[in-house]
């Protein structure tokens, strides 16, 4: 019996290891006959960062499919290393739950297994929404130190960050825009502040945290995706033939702003959105997210029909 899972309110999870023609994948799916939505995490993420970061949507309109990429949590990395053999996974991953078509959202990490799969895979794929996420090489960013190294990269270190996340939010907060945000000081006070004095996202930033945790269980595939990343240059995209909307936050100091200013000059009548001021978790945590999140939930209205 699969284990049910609560993470933000009204928010409760039942993952499962589907056995594909490309392998074993784990995936937590939402309930009823509606247009389907696949979601790409990024790294030291898993299922449980995918409906963490879709929970801006009404799961009265879409059904949600949220799988662990290969090397994360019950997803073997040998279900898929490469980028083409995790495109391919999805795809299997769609032929066993009998969907034909979805819209794919990527975060991060989880761009390039998201835009392989809208080119190698066209007629699956309905629209491709890209949140801050990388187009190309990426490594991590000079803002961790080695003391953020530790923290971000540790089973220990994520259990210390969430649990002061619950009982001292503002440190944690700090912790992360300081590593993943290019702020100026007068910045790094507005969106503190903002965050701290809104309590649904502050509910986000504690949720998102536990999805790092245990990183043991997430270190495979985080670690493989950054030996991938690293020999990556540029994708294909000439290549991307559906619907697309670049999202990207300008002073995001992890998937820097040219990786989203790249794919929408790159990708055939793409269309974006710069959240501006925004970290790399600006589409959840910046006073311009409800901005944001009113465009891709417009663009899937209009593409998911």
């Amino acid at each position: 019996m699969n284990k049910q899972i609560d993470l933000l309110n009204d928010l409760c999870m039942k993952p499962e290891v589907i056995v594909t023609k490309k392998g074993k994948i784990e995936v937590d799916i939402t309930k009823g006959d509606l247009p389907a939505i696949l979601f790409s995490h990024g790294g030291m993420g898993g299922y449980d960062q995918g409906r963490a970061a879709l929970s801006f949507l009404d799961e009265n309109k879409y059904k949600l499919i949220c799988p662990s990429r290969p090397g994360y949590l019950q997803t073997p990395l040998e279900s898929g290393k490469t980028l083409e053999e995790q495109a391919d996974l999805f795809a299997a991953l769609l032929d066993k739950l009998g969907i034909e078509k979805v819209a794919v959202v990527t975060v991060s990490a989880g761009g390039p297994p998201g835009y392989t799969f809208a080119i190698r895979h066209p007629d699956r794929i309905r629209a491709l929404i890209a949140i801050d996420s990388v187009s190309g090489f990426y490594e991590i960013p000079e803002t961790v130190g080695p003391i953020s190294e530790v923290i971000l990269l540790s089973n220990l270190g994520q259990k210390i960050l969430k649990k002061i996340a619950e009982f001292k939010p503002e440190i944690s907060l700090k912790e992360v825009f300081s590593t993943e945000a290019l702020f100026t000081k007068n910045q790094m006070k507005k969106h503190m502040d903002h965050v701290l004095n809104t309590p649904k996202k502050l509910e986000f930033l504690q949720a998102f945290l536990a999805t790092m945790n245990p990183y043991k269980d997430r270190k495979i595939g985080t670690n493989n995706d950054l030996e991938l990343y690293l020999q990556l240059t540029h994708l294909p995209f000439e290549k991307i033939q559906c619907p697309t909307l670049i999202v990207h936050g300008t002073h995001d100091a992890d998937v820097k702003f040219y990786d989203g200013v790249y794919a929408y000059e790159t990708i055939a009548n793409a269309q974006r959105f710069w959240i501006e001021e925004g970290s790399h978790l600006g589409f959840w945590l910046s006073p311009n997210s409800e901005k944001a999140q009113k465009v891709v939930n417009d663009f899937l209205d209009k593409h998911c029909k």
